[in-house]
């Protein structure tokens, strides 16, 4: 049994990723270019884009796979179903904020949003925002969005795809910070000193 909050949380992760691919197609007409990227990944970014797919599943089906099978849900440790009505309604908060920062920053880049990495297709800084207080908010909105859902409701899927993802994104930041910093020069190198990777305050000083 999974507990109307678990519900709730996982309809906000598949809304969420619904809003997702819409606002991707809505940044590859103002780019008037495809923005998806991770066709052409290689090593470790190819890695970091198929661990973001798993991410995303293992949150959204893994939970209801388990539902539907009872011999995967009685060797699950962290499967509660209805568990802490007050850690469900918290992780269901979480995801809805979560998903709400996410898609909001990724719809501020506008025709500078990516999926995925490409030295000859980054886009022009954007440094507004929940920008001046992480270099990557989208990722950080997607990161609560997936912790809510694994608080929302307990299970081993949606708890590694918190891990998977977040290993993920170090990669793909990683990455996207060495394509920025020779694409744009000296303005990351400052915006990237100011703020930091994750979140901090306005004008902090970035040590990642």
């Amino acid at each position: 049994m999974i507990s109307p909050f678990g519900w709730s949380a996982i309809a906000v992760l598949l809304l969420y990723l619904a809003l997702f691919f819409w606002g991707g197609a809505m940044a590859a007409r103002a780019a008037g270019r495809s923005i998806w990227l991770f066709g052409q990944a290689t090593g470790r970014d190819w890695l970091a884009a198929v661990g973001f797919r798993a991410a995303f599943a293992l949150a959204a089906l893994g939970p209801l796979v388990w539902l539907a099978l009872s011999p995967l849900r009685s060797v699950d440790p962290l499967w509660t179903g209805q568990g802490s009505i007050f850690v469900s309604f918290a992780g269901h908060l979480l995801a809805i904020l979560g998903a709400m920062i996410a898609f909001a920053t990724q719809m501020a880049m506008g025709a500078s949003w990516r999926v995925g990495v490409d030295p000859a297709a980054a886009g022009s800084l954007v440094s507004g925002g929940l920008y001046e207080i992480s270099r990557n908010p989208t990722f950080a909105g997607q990161l609560m969005l997936l912790v809510g859902v694994a608080l929302a409701l307990p299970s081993l899927p949606a708890v590694i795809a918190v891990f998977l993802f977040w290993l993920s994104a170090n990669a793909q930041i990683r990455s996207e910070e060495h394509v920025l910093e020779t694409a744009l020069g000296a303005p990351y190198l400052t915006y990237r000193a100011q703020v930091p990777r994750w979140i901090g305050r306005p004008g902090s000083i970035g040590k990642a």
